[in-house]
């Protein structure tokens, strides 16, 4: 029987997820650091009745497709999870993942296109926000440790620009010459946060300091930029004195130079705020765009709705090939950037709403709006309810979800092809090289009318409070479980939640007697909780 600290030999099966998988009498054991046929020495770090997470103390008989990590800090940050395996093995890692989420979640026969990989999966962020930590004089700023909140200072990133590495070691010079004192999250004092940066394909930065208040030594900080960092466009300060994890704040003053930082993608030219969003790996995002378009399958007299469009990046090539394009997007600036985009880029066939999808869609569909294209790009948590009932009733001849989540994106899929839709074709695309995120295209097509089945979506029985687009219980608990091997009950998640601000339908806090005692969640189980609050987008 396998015990905690166990130290045991197992021969590695498979992949799941980036972790291998082995099987010990009938228990299946989730291996960190491992790879397919390897043989390695490992020490169990949480066992339960049927799985157990192990990690890997020595390899016996190494894999050929494992490789000595450039980085010197990928054993102890938790950004990258695949430099210990080669480039082409974490591609299949990654098909693999797609493959049985949507085999085993979402019930759907498919082929899984192979992973279509960067050329050089280095020094492709154009974007970094790194905390900020430590003592006055003494900062540390770096990347989270992996399930924590401790930051593993580092100089430099192999997977951001190196302006951007540039841009931090100024910040960090300048903290450290005039003893700037850095935010500490658990007394919530400090003045500075997090140091975030944006670079342009032409290599002009802009740096964005978050703190709790003015800078000291503005002006010796710009100047120490403008001579180290040639690229520099601009400087900001985000001002955020929330309490939460939420990187950046409501307000932004300009130090220095423009407002908008001006990029490029697939031929367009896009200006950007510190808030805007815009994918991190231009090279990769325009084949993924590429490939979405291509499953739009246009001929120039769609109307077309692309939800979830942020600054409108794929709204602009969209209206290249369609009749119109409607762009529906949470975030007024968002908008307020996608406008301004289309102007600067002559697109006169774009509008665009600053609404949430799940309020709007089924509006515009009741007022009979009906797309010929629907294109999704969710967030990490996946499509509310209401949109896919929306979809539904629209009945478009094709959906386009391009998805961050394989997971999510077979809920959503198998929902959709239950009101009549089937799947096409799936093409994965590396965006975040050397993680263990992947983006995923999938398109599915409307079934002949006959085929079709109306399927109503009641938002009480999926565990949706209109406060808040969530995941279920159920799958935070299996989360929670998967990557910690706790176990979680409802009554903590939902203390979890209110401490989180999340309010809940029902006060699941309440005991069933008044003189019960409400039993507390613990320390360690919260963390894991958060974590999968912050995973499907709760929280941040």
């Amino acid at each position: 029987m396998l015990r905690k600290n166990d130290e045991i030999p197992v021969t590695i099966e498979r992949f799941g997820g980036e972790m291998g998988i082995a099987h010990l009498e009938g228990m299946t054991l989730f291996v960190q650091g491992a790879l397919p046929g390897e043989t390695v020495l490992a020490r169990a770090q949480k066992v339960d009745k049927t799985h157990a997470f192990l990690k890997t103390l020595q390899v016996i008989s190494p894999s050929p497709d494992r490789t000595a990590p450039p980085c010197p800090y990928y054993e102890k940050c938790g950004g990258c999870v695949c430099q210990h395996m080669t480039y082409e093995a974490s591609l299949q890692m990654k098909r693999e993942r797609v493959r049985d989420a949507l085999g085993r979640i979402g019930g759907l026969d498919i082929q899984v296109s192979p992973v279509i990989g960067m050329d050089d999966p280095w020094r492709y962020r154009n974007k970094t926000a790194l905390p900020v930590g430590g003592e006055k004089g003494a900062p540390q700023i770096g990347f989270f440790a992996p399930r924590s909140h401790r930051i593993i200072d580092v100089d430099g990133c192999l997977i951001a620009r190196k302006e951007s590495d540039e841009a931090s070691a100024v910040l960090r010079q300048w903290m450290e010459k005039f003893a700037v004192p850095p935010y500490c999250e658990e007394t919530r004092k400090g003045l500075v946060r997090h140091i975030m940066s944006r670079v342009s394909r032409e290599g002009k930065v802009m740096a964005v300091v978050v703190a709790t208040g003015t800078l000291p030594h503005e002006r010796e900080l710009t100047a120490m930029l403008r001579v180290r960092v040639p690229g520099l466009a601009s400087l900001y300060l985000n001002i955020n004195k929330r309490g939460d994890n939420v990187i950046l704040g409501p307000e932004s003053r300009l130090l220095f130079g423009e407002e908008r930082l001006r990029d490029t993608l697939c031929g367009l030219s896009y200006f950007l705020s510190p808030q805007s969003f815009f994918q991190i790996n231009p090279v990769q995002t325009e084949k993924l765009y590429r490939t979405a378009l291509d499953f739009a399958q246009l001929s120039g007299g769609e109307t077309v709705c692309d939800l979830y469009c942020g600054a409108g990046t794929i709204s602009l090539l969209l209206a290249r090939r369609a009749k119109k394009v409607i762009g529906v997007e949470i975030v007024p600036q968002a908008i307020r950037d996608a406008e301004e985009n289309a102007r600067a880029n002559g697109v006169t066939n774009a509008e665009f709403f600053a609404a949430p999808a799940e309020e709007l869609l089924p509006k515009l569909i009741a007022q009979g709006l009906r797309p010929d294209v629907i294109v999704l790009d969710p967030p990490r948590k996946g499509c509310e309810p209401a949109v896919l009932s929306a979809i539904a009733q629209a009945a478009p001849r094709r959906v386009v979800y391009v998805s961050c989540d394989p997971a999510t994106l077979a809920r959503d899929a198998k929902l959709l092809c239950a009101s009549g839709f089937r799947p096409e074709a799936c093409q994965p695309v590396d965006m975040f090289c050397w993680t263990g995120h992947i983006e995923t295209v999938l398109s599915l097509s409307q079934q002949k009318p006959d085929d079709v089945i109306q399927v109503g979506i009641d938002l009480d029985d999926m565990d949706i409070t209109p406060a808040e687009s969530k995941a279920s219980y159920g799958e935070i608990k299996d989360y929670v479980f998967q990557h910690t091997g706790l176990k979680v009950s409802c009554l903590y998640i939902a203390q979890v939640k209110a401490k989180n601000g999340i309010i809940e339908r029902a006060c699941y806090n309440k005991p069933k007697s008044e003189g019960n005692r409400i039993p507390q969640c613990p320390p360690e189980k919260e963390k894991a909780i958060e974590d999968a609050l912050k995973h499907f987008q709760m929280i941040s």
